[in-house]
């Protein structure tokens, strides 16, 4: 019997991990005066709610992170880190939207399941970014995480799950592939 599970090995989802990380290294290019540093509202993160739903988005997001973080200029340490941190993120992000499609109510699943699932790309930027930035630029740790916590909040919950529900309104990204 065929498992009704997305493989992320399947021509479709190899293409839409490559049009997200395409998409995320065109938006961290585009918005590179705010991509990067202590204080940072990187637009591309937006695109962290699509692994919510989809684990090409995972892998996308990886790869998108790791070519935009060689533009960023902090070197070995934040293309492979912080490209880690990402894919971590994008992990937990899809681990909880699997979970509350699977075991809750459809209500669940679509408003309370991303409110949860969100915050793995903003705590684990904050936290690991910073540290980025700690050893990269000498900044205060703890201030940083502040900082870049305030920018992944405002990416990821100010513009990304309005981005997210409009995403599954629509039925974009369902288990068609």
């Amino acid at each position: 019997m065929a498992s009704k599970a997305k493989s992320v090995f399947s021509v479709s989802s190899i293409a839409r991990a490559g049009l997200i990380a395409a998409l995320y290294v065109v938006l961290v290019f585009v918005f590179k005066e705010i991509s990067f540093f202590a204080f940072q509202v990187r637009i591309a993160e937006v695109l962290t709610v699509l692994a919510y739903l989809d684990p090409a988005a995972v892998i996308g997001l990886y790869i998108g992170a790791m070519l935009s973080n060689v533009i960023g200029g902090l070197g070995p340490l934040d293309i492979f880190f912080g490209s880690f941190l990402t894919l971590l993120a994008g992990m937990l992000t899809y681990s909880t939207g699997y979970y509350f499609k699977k075991y809750s109510a459809r209500n669940a699943f679509r408003y309370g399941g991303p409110l949860l699932g969100l915050l793995a790309p903003v705590l684990i930027n904050a936290f690991g970014v910073a540290y980025i930035l700690k050893i990269a630029l000498e900044l205060p740790y703890f201030p940083t995480v502040i900082s870049v916590g305030i920018g992944q909040f405002i990416a990821v919950y100010i513009l990304g799950y309005p981005f997210l529900q409009a995403v599954i309104s629509r039925g974009l990204f369902t288990d068609k592939d």
